[in-house]
């Protein structure tokens, strides 16, 4: 087991955001949690990446350490857990090439940095011929590309991805999962994947869980979920 959390809780205020969630990964895994916008699932994320305070009796344990006694930028350099915000996050202001060598900055391993970051631009070649352009100017699939590869090179065990669909094309949207499947196969990444788009993040996730409401009501195999009367009726449209 690379990542469990059990009995998660997360509140913002008195209100509850996340009441007692417990899932699991396994080292290699792509797995999906699905839900309505407000669901909790982006605080999921960022309580993984302690980035929120959780509540007392809380556990979160990566590769058998307890995750929670590690401070935010431990995670990264530490422990090789990458979050790809809803949102990207990039830095505008910077080059291609600048946001992915930032990234880098707790590596010690020139010679794996260079490598990375050649891998970043052979999954993704669009970032390669614009690596001198600013963030800024890159349409919003390049952008995702970025905030994409940035969290390759900054730590690619595990990677969280929260919404990597939004705003993008059709087409653009089935490069992204292509590519983050290829970073899946051939790097051994584990991914935690969390989407609005149910459909597509069945197809792509091995495993899921639906999140409502700070709950997680059904999980399963991907294909069980997509068959599934209840989870058809809320989220697949059928």
């Amino acid at each position: 087991m690379l990542l469990s959390v059990k009995n998660l809780g997360v509140s913002y205020g008195k209100i509850v955001a996340l009441h007692g969630i417990d899932f699991e990964i396994d080292k290699g895994e792509i797995v999906c949690i699905i839900g309505a916008n407000g669901a909790g699932k982006s605080t999921t994320l960022r309580a993984i990446s302690h980035m929120l305070p959780v509540n007392a009796g809380s556990e979160i344990t990566y590769d058998g350490k307890n995750l929670l006694a590690y401070p935010p930028e431990k995670i990264v350099s530490e422990l090789g857990i990458s979050h790809v915000p809803e949102g990207r996050r990039i830095f505008g202001n910077l080059t291609v090439m600048e946001n992915l060598r930032l990234a880098a900055f707790a590596r010690k391993n020139g010679q794996a940095i260079e490598r990375d970051i050649g891998r970043v631009f052979a999954i993704f070649p669009r970032l390669k011929e614009r690596r001198g352009q600013k963030g800024e100017t890159l349409s919003g699939g390049e952008q995702q590309m970025l905030a994409v590869g940035r969290a390759f090179v900054s730590g690619r065990d595990l990677m969280l991805l929260d919404e990597p669909s939004m705003g993008l094309a059709p087409l653009l949207m089935m490069d992204m999962f292509d590519a983050l499947k290829k970073i899946n196969q051939e790097e051994g990444t584990t991914i935690l994947l969390v989407e609005q788009n149910a459909r597509l993040a069945l197809k792509f996730a091995r495993r899921g869980y639906v999140l409502e409401s700070g709950h997680i009501v059904v999980s399963g195999p991907s294909e069980q979920l997509l068959n599934d009367p209840q989870v058809k009726h809320a989220y697949l449209g059928g």
